[in-house]
């Protein structure tokens, strides 16, 4: 007698296979970054941590892809192109900043925690159709993007360093009102996202949590401003204008996606942390400009960030279940 099937497994691997194909793109998108990084990092103590995490990202890639070939598949080649330019994307947005060290240890501190949610959900995917190999792939790669997660939070400093080293004292003034205006327009992007996701998702739970956070995001938008209109400065209507772009563009991606719950929630995740990055390098520029407002501001939004963060990674395990096919017989 043949053995009995669950219905849905084929569904589930099918699904798992996806998840794969999603881990390698992000993989390929964290190689292109992790070979440029180096040179444009600024600072020797970051160059050494993107070069480590290259010899680690070439070793989760190629796990990636045995993974994939034991299920008989194949990358993504649309992924995976699409992850190298965005890859690329990044590190030309961080070289043409003048504060290149800084936006590159935040854009990369949030590419981890992506990567992070990645294989948080992928691990959760494995263990639903009963893939060890994959399950105890996606806990080692997990753990490796956890340590860099940690180098890059523990050169937060260096990175400040690099980027005001060949400013005199009569500039700092203007690079805390430059990151005030970054961080107004990241608030405005992030206040757009969540509107969207919390209609999005299929998680009532996670929706909450994104609700509550928007009304958060408003008030730390708000206090932003403030602090901008007592510095004798103002957002920048252009950086506004482009992050609500890209905002609309991220939505109606995360739409067309048959997963749409636990993507944003991976997504959400990393923007958060994102934030989070802008406003400890926002803390670091303040306090050197001696704007201890300023600075106790950045430390009261970042508590918030660091909360909704984990409520976010809170949802997964529920997530996951709505995103998976049913194995129910």
């Amino acid at each position: 007698m043949a053995p009995h099937t669950p219905k849905g497994t084929e569904e589930a691997n099918e699904q798992l296979v996806a998840y794969l194909a999603d881990a390698h793109s992000v993989e390929e998108q964290a190689l292109v970054q992790m070979r440029a990084a180096p040179r444009v990092a600024g600072d020797e103590r970051l160059a050494a941590a993107f070069e480590e995490h290259l010899r680690e990202t070439e070793g989760h890639e190629r796990a990636v892809r045995e993974r994939l070939a034991a299920h008989g598949a194949d990358p993504s080649r649309l992924k995976d192109a699409a992850g190298r330019a965005g890859g690329w994307g990044m590190v030309l947005f961080a070289r043409s900043q003048p504060d290149t060290p800084g936006k590159l240890a935040a854009h990369a501190y949030s590419y981890e925690h992506l990567e992070e949610a990645t294989y948080e959900l992928l691990r959760r995917a494995a263990e639903h159709v009963g893939d060890a190999q994959t399950v105890t792939a996606a806990q080692e790669i997990g753990a490796e993007e956890k340590r860099m997660e940690e180098r890059l939070a523990g050169l937060f400093d260096a990175a400040v360093d690099a980027s005001l080293r060949d400013l005199g004292p009569e500039d700092l003034g203007a690079q805390l009102n430059a990151y005030l205006a970054d961080a107004h327009a990241i608030e405005k992007q992030a206040a757009r996202l969540l509107e969207s996701a919390a209609e999005m998702v299929e998680d009532e739970g996670l929706a909450a949590t994104l609700r509550a956070h928007l009304a958060e995001t408003r008030e730390h938008e708000r206090r932003v401003a403030e602090r901008l209109d007592a510095r004798g400065a103002g957002p920048s209507a252009l950086k506004d204008a482009a992050l609500r772009l890209g905002a609309l563009d991220i939505g109606g991606f995360f739409g067309a996606q048959p997963d749409t719950t636990a993507k944003l929630s991976g997504f959400a995740y990393a923007f958060e942390h994102l934030e989070i990055a802008a406003y400890e390098l926002l803390k670091r520029i303040a306090e050197r400009a001696g704007d201890a407002q300023t600075a106790s501001v950045a430390e009261s939004i970042l508590a918030e960030e660091r909360a909704a963060a984990r409520a976010i990674a809170e949802s997964w395990d529920r997530t996951m279940r709505l995103d998976m096919p049913s194995d129910t017989p």
